[in-house]
C-alpha cells in the first residue's frame, strides 16, 4: 500500500538490524513510496528485475547482487554505519556480469549513494540520507532533490547523467543569482551596475573555490552559514577574506593561510552591504549546490543574463550547450590538433621501440642515464606546439566558445602526459595548456568581464576533475588578451573610423551577432552603419547582414597568415543574396572545408536555424557538408553543381517585382470597407472605391481569404486625397493615435512627410501590371511554393512577389518542378525550418532559364508545347480552386481548405496534375521525363551559362 516519505523515514531511521534482514523490506517500502511495482510483480521470472541476482565476480568467484533491474541499476545493501566504499567495490565486481547498468546504488538503510556508470562521461555520485529525503531539497552532495534521484532509478535514468545534472544545477543557481543581482540594484545601495557585477563575480568565484578546495576547509561556506543572521559581521569577515585573497604575500583569514588569487577579481577588500534577504539567497546557493559541478559552457550565458535586467526573463530559456559548441569547435580546432598529435604519437612510439631495443642491448643503468632520448624530444616538441596554439573568438560573449576550446586542448595535453607515464618518458617540468592561449573581443561590458572568470573557472574545474594539483600563485590572472571593444569598427585618436587589428592567432572561432541588414540602422545608428559600409566597401555588400563583417575580417586574416583556420556561425541567409559575397570571397582566396547549411541552434531563448562554416586558405583537403564527405562545398553551402555560377539573364528583366509595403495603419476590415463604399459620393464627385482596394497578404494565399481592404491614395497629393473624406480622415486619425500612444516611449513615432501614401507602393510593379487583367504572385517564403492569380484591382502585401504576365504558359513554367527545384537551391532557408525557404528574385528568378526567353516564346496556336503547358496549368488551377471552394461544404470544414493543407496532404489528383504539367514543361525544354533533381539542375545551369554567354546583361 502507498507509503509517505515521513512514514518511510521514521520506519527506517530507527532500524538497526542486519543487512540480510532489512534489504528486502527496505527496498519493498521504497517501491511503495515511489509507486513502483515490486520486483516479483513486475517480473515473476526474474529475468530483468530481481532480488539476489546471481553473478560471477571478475575474480571468478560467485556472488549475489541484492537488487538488479536490467538497464537501470544494481543495488547493494550494507548494515548501518558500515563502509559504503566496500559495497561500491563489490558492485564494481558485478557490473559487467549484470550488463553494465548505468547506475550503481549502495545503501545502509539511512544513507544512499547513487554512482553513475555511463560510458564516456565523468563519474558522479548522488549522496543523501533520510533527513535529506524528508526535506527533498538539493544539497552540495546531491544536486537534485533526493526523490527525483530515486524516481530516476526506475524511470528515465538519463536524468542523472552528469551533463544533464550540471546543466540543471547551473540554471538553478543562475536564477538565484539573478534574484540577488536584482536586490542589489533596486534597493538604493548607491552601487553602479558595474560594481554589482564585479561583486557578484567575486561571490560566485568564492563559492567555486570553496567547492574545489582552493579555499581551505569550506571556510567560505561556513562563514556564510555561521553569520547569515548577522549581516554586519558577515560583511566585516567577507572584507577580511577578500583582503587575504588579494594579498601578494600569504594572506591570513583566521587560522587559515589563503592563496593569492588576484587577477583583478580580488584586487581589493571592498564589499557591498548585504541584508538578511541577500544572505538568505547566498546561504541557499552555498548550502544546497555543489559549485564544482557548475557548467561554465552555459553558466557564462545564464549569469550574463542575470546581470542584465532586460534579459533576466531568458535565464530559464534555451542556452547554447557545450554539445552545440563542439559542432563547430571539433572540426575547426580539435581535428587538426588531434591529427598532429597522432603523427607525433606514432613517431614517439616508434622511438620508444628503438630505445627499448637499445636497453636490451646495453646495460640498463647506462641506458637510463641517457639524456638525449628521441621520445623525450618528440613529446616535448608536441607539448611546446600545443601550448603555443592561440585561439581567438572575436565576438566572445561571456567566453563559452573559448572555454570549450580550452577543455579540448587540455584533453589533448592530458593524453600526452598519460602517454609519458605509460611509456616511461621523462617530462621534467611539462608546460601546460592555459587560458593565456585564448584571445577574445567583446563589445558588451558585462560579458567581457565575465569571460575571464568563466575561462578560469573552466580551467580550474578541469584540473580538479582530472586530479591535476593546483599550486600556482596567483591562482587567477587578468586575461588582458580578452579585449573590451568593437571587433569590426573603431575610432582612431582623431575620431575617424578605422578597422581594428585582430591579434595574430592560429584559429578563429565564434558566434558573431545576428542582425539583418535591414535592421542594422535601427539598432546601431545611421552613423555607425555608414562608417561600417564605407570601411568595408568592395569587400562586404551594402545591405548585408552584420555577421558577414566577421566573416570578411576572418577571411582577410587567413589570406594574410595562410595557416589560420576559422569556424563561424551565421544565419542561413549568408548562403544567398548580398550576404553570399563574403562566401564567394572566401572561396576565391581559400576554401570552405566544413559546413552545416541548416543546423538547429539555441539562441537567446529560442531554437533558430543557422549555418556553420569552417574555412581556411585552401590547405584542408577533407571536405564535409552536413556531416558527410563531399568533393567540394559551394559558396551557397551546397555540393555538386555550383549554382552560384549562374548569371542573371537580361531576358528576365522587368518581370518579377517586389510588392506593396504599407508602413502604416492602412488596413480596413470588411465591415468598415462596406460602410465606406456605401457612403455618398465625395466632394470631387467620386466614389471611395477609387481609393479603397482589395488587399491580399501571404496568409490569404496560403490560408483562407480574410476579405481585407486597404486605403490606397497612390499617385494622389495630400489635397487630392483629402477629397475622399471618410478614408482620409480615418487614416489621419489612426496615425495621430499611434503617434500619441508612443510619444513617451524611447522611440516615439513621427509622422512621415508623405504620411497618406504607402511607404513603398511598388510603383514599378503597378506600372508593369497596369494594363493586365490579372498577374501572378507567390509568397516570399514558405514551406511550399504555390503560384496564384490575382485580379489587377487587388493590391498584394510586401510578403509576396509579383510577376507581370497574364498567360497560362508562363504560370505553368513557374509552377513546374523545374522552377521549384531551381528556386529551392538558389533561395535561402528561413529562420524556422517549418517556414521553408525564401524566394529571392535575384537568385531564384533572374537566373532561371525558361524554355524560350520570356517575350520570345511562340503562342499556343504556334507551338503545341506552349499549348500543352498552358492547358496543364489551367487544369491545375481549376482543380485547386474546386478543392478550395467546393459548393455546399460545411463552414467548419471550409476553414481547413487551404493551399498549405492541400500541399501537406498532396492527394493523388494533385500529384497527377503536377506530373502532367511537369511532363509538358520537360517536353518544351527537350528533356526526357522523369529526371533526377541533380539532372534538372545540371541542365538548367548549362542553359543559363549558354544564354548568359550569348546575351550578357546590359551594363
Amino acid at each position: 500500500m502507498p507509503l509517505t516519505v515521513a512514514e518511510f523515514v521514521v520506519r527506517w531511521k530507527t532500524y538497526d538490524q542486519s543487512e540480510e534482514a532489512g534489504a528486502k523490506p527496505h527496498f519493498l517500502d521504497l517501491c511503495d513510496l515511489l509507486g513502483q511495482p515490486h520486483p516479483a510483480a513486475a517480473d515473476s521470472a526474474g529475468e530483468n528485475y530481481a532480488f539476489e541476482k546471481h553473478v560471477r565476480k571478475t575474480s571468478g568467484a560467485e556472488g549475489f547482487a541484492d537488487v538488479w533491474f536490467r538497464d537501470h541499476f544494481a543495488w547493494e545493501y550494507k548494515k548501518k554505519r558500515k563502509n559504503l566504499e566496500k559495497a561500491y567495490t563489490q558492485l564494481n565486481d558485478y557490473r559487467e556480469e549484470l550488463g553494465n547498468p548505468p547506475l550503481l546504488v549502495v545503501c545502509d538503510f539511512e544513507r544512499f549513494e547513487v554512482h553513475t556508470n555511463y560510458t564516456r562521461t565523468n563519474k558522479r555520485v548522488y549522496k543523501f540520507n533520510l533527513d535529506d529525503l524528508n526535506r527533498n531539497l538539493p544539497t552540495a552532495g546531491c544536486p537534485l532533490p533526493p526523490l527525483d534521484v530515486l524516481r530516476a532509478l526506475f524511470g528515465d535514468t538519463d536524468v542523472l547523467r552528469p551533463e544533464r545534472t550540471d546543466a540543471q544545477v547551473t540554471q538553478e543557481v543562475a536564477k538565484k543569482f539573478a534574484k540577488l543581482a536584482e536586490r542589489l540594484e533596486i534597493e538604493g545601495r548607491s552601487a553602479s551596475r558595474e560594481q554589482v557585477a564585479h561583486f557578484l563575480m567575486r561571490l560566485l568565484f568564492c563559492l567555486f573555490a570553496d567547492s574545489i578546495g582552493l579555499l581551505p576547509d569550506h571556510l567560505f561556506r561556513r562563514t556564510i552559514e555561521n553569520n547569515r543572521l548577522s549581516p554586519s559581521k558577515f560583511q566585516r569577515m567577507l572584507s577580511d577574506l577578500f583582503g587575504a585573497m588579494s594579498d601578494k604575500e600569504k594572506g591570513i583569514f583566521g587560522p587559515y593561510a589563503i592563496k593569492h588569487f588576484n587577477g583583478d577579481l580580488f584586487n581589493s577588500s571592498a564589499v557591498m552591504q548585504l541584508d538578511h534577504g541577500d544572505l538568505g539567497i547566498l546561504y541557499d546557493v552555498s548550502k544546497n549546490y555543489d559549485w564544482s559541478r557548475v557548467a561554465p559552457a552555459i553558466f557564462g550565458t545564464l549569469f550574463e543574463r542575470s546581470l542584465d535586467p532586460k534579459r533576466r526573463s531568458l535565464i530559464g530559456a534555451h542556452y547554447t550547450s557545450e554539445q552545440d559548441i563542439e559542432t563547430l569547435i571539433d572540426p575547426v580546432l580539435v581535428r587538426p590538433l588531434r591529427q598532429r598529435w597522432e603523427e607525433y604519437k606514432t613517431r614517439i612510439l616508434e622511438a620508444r621501440e628503438v630505445e627499448r631495443a637499445e636497453e636490451v642491448a646495453r646495460d640498463s643503468k647506462q641506458a637510463r642515464l641517457r639524456v638525449d632520448r628521441e621520445s623525450e624530444k618528440l613529446l616535448g616538441q608536441w607539448i611546446d606546439e600545443l601550448t603555443a596554439v592561440r585561439v581567438l573568438d572575436p565576438a566572445c560573449g561571456s567566453g563559452n566558445f573559448l572555454y570549450v576550446a580550452l577543455r579540448r586542448m587540455l584533453d589533448l595535453w592530458l593524453e600526452a602526459t598519460k602517454l609519458a607515464t605509460e611509456e616511461g618518458i621523462s617530462l621534467v617540468v611539462p608546460k601546460m595548456v592555459s587560458p593565456r592561449q585564448l584571445y577574445g573581443i567583446e563589445i558588451e561590458f558585462y560579458a567581457h568581464e565575465l569571460a575571464s572568470v568563466v575561462v578560469w573557472i573552466g580551467f580550474l574545474q578541469w584540473k580538479h576533475e582530472h586530479g591535476v594539483h593546483e599550486d600556482r600563485e596567483p591562482v587567477l590572472e587578468k586575461l588582458h588578451n580578452i579585449e573590451y571593444g568593437d571587433a569590426i569598427l573603431r575610432r582612431d585618436a582623431e575620431g575617424k573610423p578605422c578597422e581594428p587589428q585582430w591579434p595574430q592567432v592560429d584559429f578563429i572561432i565564434g558566434n558573431p551577432p545576428f542582425l539583418g541588414g535591414s535592421k542594422m540602422r535601427h539598432e546601431l545608428s545611421n552613423e555607425y552603419v555608414d562608417s561600417l559600409q564605407q570601411m568595408y566597401a568592395g569587400r562586404v555588400s551594402a545591405g548585408a547582414d552584420l555577421v558577414t563583417y566577421w566573416f570578411e575580417k576572418a577571411r582577410a586574416e587567413i589570406s594574410a597568415a595562410q595557416k589560420l583556420r576559422a569556424g563561424l556561425l551565421a544565419t542561413q541567409s549568408i548562403r544567398g543574396g548580398v550576404n553570399r559575397q563574403v562566401l564567394d570571397s572566401i572561396k576565391a582566396s581559400g576554401d570552405i572545408f566544413m559546413a552545416w547549411d541548416d543546423m538547429p541552434w539555441r539562441l537567446e531563448g529560442a531554437i533558430v536555424h543557422v549555418s556553420i562554416i569552417g574555412f581556411d586558405a585552401g590547405h584542408e583537403m577533407e571536405k564535409t557538408l552536413n556531416g558527410e564527405r563531399v568533393e567540394a562545398i559551394n559558396s551557397d553551402l551546397s555540393s555538386g553543381h555550383d549554382l552560384t555560377s549562374a548569371q542573371s539573364l537580361d531576358e528576365n528583366r522587368n518581370l518579377c517585382f517586389r510588392t506593396n509595403e504599407r508602413g502604416g495603419p492602412f488596413d480596413v476590415d470588411p465591415e468598415t470597407a462596406a460602410k465606406m463604399l456605401k457612403a455618398p459620393l465625395n466632394v470631387n464627385g467620386r466614389s471611395n472605391l477609387d481609393v479603397l482596394r482589395r488587399f491580399v497578404g501571404a496568409a490569404d494565399i496560403t490560408g483562407r481569404s480574410r476579405d481585407m481592404w486597404i486605403i490606397d491614395f497612390y499617385g494622389l497629393t495630400e489635397a487630392q486625397a483629402a477629397k475622399y473624406e471618410i478614408p482620409f480622415e480615418t487614416l489621419k486619425h489612426r496615425i495621430e493615435a499611434e503617434i500619441e500612444a508612443t510619444k513617451n516611449s524611447s522611440k516615439p513615432l513621427k509622422r512621415r512627410d508623405r504620411w497618406w501614401l504607402h511607404r513603398r507602393p511598388g510603383s514599378d510593379m503597378r506600372e508593369a501590371t497596369s494594363d493586365l487583367p490579372r498577374y501572378i504572385v507567390t509568397i516570399r517564403h514558405g514551406k511550399h511554393r504555390p503560384f496564384v492569380w490575382l485580379d489587377h484591382s487587388v493590391v498584394p502585401d510586401s510578403g509576396m512577389y509579383a510577376f507581370a504576365r497574364e498567360d497560362d504558359y508562363f504560370f505553368g513554367i513557374l509552377q513546374s518542378a523545374a522552377h521549384e527545384i531551381w528556386a529551392r537551391r538558389t533561395g535561402t532557408q528561413v529562420r524556422e525550418a517549418e517556414s521553408g525557404f525564401r524566394y529571392t528574385p535575384t537568385s531564384c528568378f533572374d537566373t532561371f532559364p525558361f524554355p524560350w526567353p520570356p517575350g520570345k516564346e511562340p503562342s499556343e496556336a504556334e507551338d503545341p508545347h506552349v499549348k500543352a503547358i498552358a492547358d496543364a496549368a489551367r487544369e491545375l488551377v481549376r482543380l485547386r480552386d474546386a478543392w478550395l471552394n467546393p459548393p455546399d461544404i460545411d463552414p467548419a470544414e471550409l476553414k481547413n481548405r487551404t493551399l498549405t493543407n492541400l500541399y501537406n496532404q498532396r492527394p493523388a489528383w494533385l500529384a497527377n496534375a503536377h506530373e502532367a504539367l511537369d511532363r509538358a514543361v520537360f517536353a518544351a525544354y527537350g528533356w526526357p521525363y522523369p529526371l533526377t533533381r541533380d539532372e534538372i539542375l545540371a541542365r538548367l545551369l548549362k542553359l543559363n551559362h549558354e544564354r548568359s554567354a550569348a546575351h550578357p546583361p546590359a551594363s
